[in-house]
């Protein structure tokens, strides 16, 4: 009789447990990043009141009878399925799909979470609401990342300057007409082009048509230079039926139609330092795509990936699949500045939590694996979005059923095991 009373309070223990678990996951069914619990039950030692026997030639074996001691909680695990998906419009709002967690510090000590919600401290430091410093890797000014290095405190550098880029690079394509002649109105375009203080120069390109067959004479002008013409060029087409002098040798021929392109293909616009504020590196002026068909001219000057910038100042920053923060800058150029870093575990499960929605490495966790989001396993990045609670209401008002139930199970074994033991008591009266 106290075999069961006893066994009855180790379940009323463990039911307790289990609708502490349960109301838990439902009190944060709205938390950002949570992950849900789960309760499991195990047996605890069991009394042998015979032990089993094995057969003989005689009689047959027998099984041993034992009687149970209860119950007890064998674990609570955690369940780190995906949460559902809420946007928000935040830049600063990220959000992980598939494994992984991203790194803070507090104090001294890392934490990892998946709760997303950051924002800017007063130094442009990226933290969770308790304070907490997001880590990842910064660019540098040239906005290369080595994800390689120790992780360190990201932060967006609000109000950076973005260095100007002098203009090393232009290029002209386009068509310019067979049937056109020296008295023809030119061909005009123009390009931006920047010096070395990210000053911008509206340069002039003119193509006109000399009187020689298929050549045409290219300008380079700045009205506001103090020597307005920049450079020259001339170019020669092939028109595909007469020979050619060899660029190289033009005591030589080439045979008909062998210059597709123009020659040169490439010319090499001077530094411009008499004319402009500091334009002290020559600008390489591609020439390779224009042609000389049948038809109206429209070659046209246009910026190459070296086509310079003027000075730029921070005024916004997105978020990649792969983790990198890039800058938008007020010149119209993007850059990064910085790389988000995500941990994995060997066991999320042995994770140790840690409060405000963060874990912290223990011993059957194994330590945590840093690197480059959508690498090793880890989930892509998402701005802009959170991942909202896994917690399932109705499996967990189901779980609060047969909690309920089971305490109520294991109170009716009390009180039938006391009125057993009061029947006991009054034998003798």
């Amino acid at each position: 009789m106290l075999r069961s009373m006893f066994s009855a309070i180790s379940g009323l223990k463990a039911h307790q447990t289990k609708l502490d678990v349960a109301g838990n996951n439902i009190a944060n069914v709205n938390t950002v990043g949570f992950k849900s619990s789960t309760t499991v039950f195990e047996d605890t030692l069991s009394q042998v009141l015979r032990n089993g026997s094995s057969p003989n030639g005689e009689t047959a074996g027998t099984n041993p009878a034992q009687v149970g001691l209860g119950v007890k909680v064998a674990g609570i695990t955690t369940n780190f399925g995906q949460g559902s998906t809420q946007n928000t419009g935040r830049a600063s709002d990220f959000m992980i799909s598939g494994d992984g967690f991203f790194v803070t510090k507090q104090g001294t000590e890392n934490l990892y979470t998946r709760a997303g919600s950051f924002d800017t401290d007063g130094v442009g430091n990226l933290v969770t609401p308790d304070g907490a410093k997001l880590q990842g890797w910064l660019a540098n000014a040239n906005g290369v990342i080595n994800a390689n290095a120790e992780i360190e405190d990201l932060r967006i550098p609000t109000g950076q300057v973005l260095a100007p880029v002098a203009t090393t690079g232009s290029a002209i394509s386009g068509n310019l007409s067979a049937s056109a002649i020296a008295a023809d109105t030119p061909v005009t375009s123009q390009i931006t082009m920047y010096d070395d203080l990210g000053n911008a120069h509206a340069v002039s390109v003119t193509m006109q048509k000399t009187a020689n067959p298929n050549q045409w004479q290219v300008t380079f002008t700045d009205p506001t230079a103090t020597t307005p013409q920049l450079g020259a060029v001339t170019l020669q087409f092939s028109d595909g039926s007469a020979a050619f002098p060899d660029p190289a040798d033009p005591t030589k021929n080439l045979p008909a139609g062998t210059l597709a392109a123009p020659t040169p293909a490439t010319y090499t616009l001077p530094a411009q330092t008499a004319n402009f504020a500091a334009w002290t590196k020559p600008v390489a002026v591609d020439l390779s795509a224009l042609t000389q068909y049948g038809g109206k001219s429209d070659a046209a000057a246009k910026g190459t990936a070296q086509g310079g910038s003027a000075m730029g100042v921070l005024q916004g920053y997105s978020l990649s699949g792969d983790g990198t923060i890039v800058g938008t800058y007020s010149n119209g150029l993007k850059q990064p500045i910085g790389k988000l870093a995500l941990a994995t575990f060997t066991n999320p499960g042995g994770l140790e939590k840690a409060g405000n929605s963060s874990y912290r490495a223990a011993g059957n966790s194994g330590n945590p694996l840093i690197g480059q989001a959508g690498t090793g396993g880890r989930g892509s990045l998402t701005a802009g979005a959170l991942e909202m609670s896994n917690v399932d209401l109705a499996e967990e008002f189901t779980g609060l059923i047969v909690a309920q139930r089971g305490f109520q199970a294991n109170s009716r074994v009390i009180t039938t095991s006391d009125e057993i033991l009061q029947d006991l008591v009054q034998l003798k009266r």
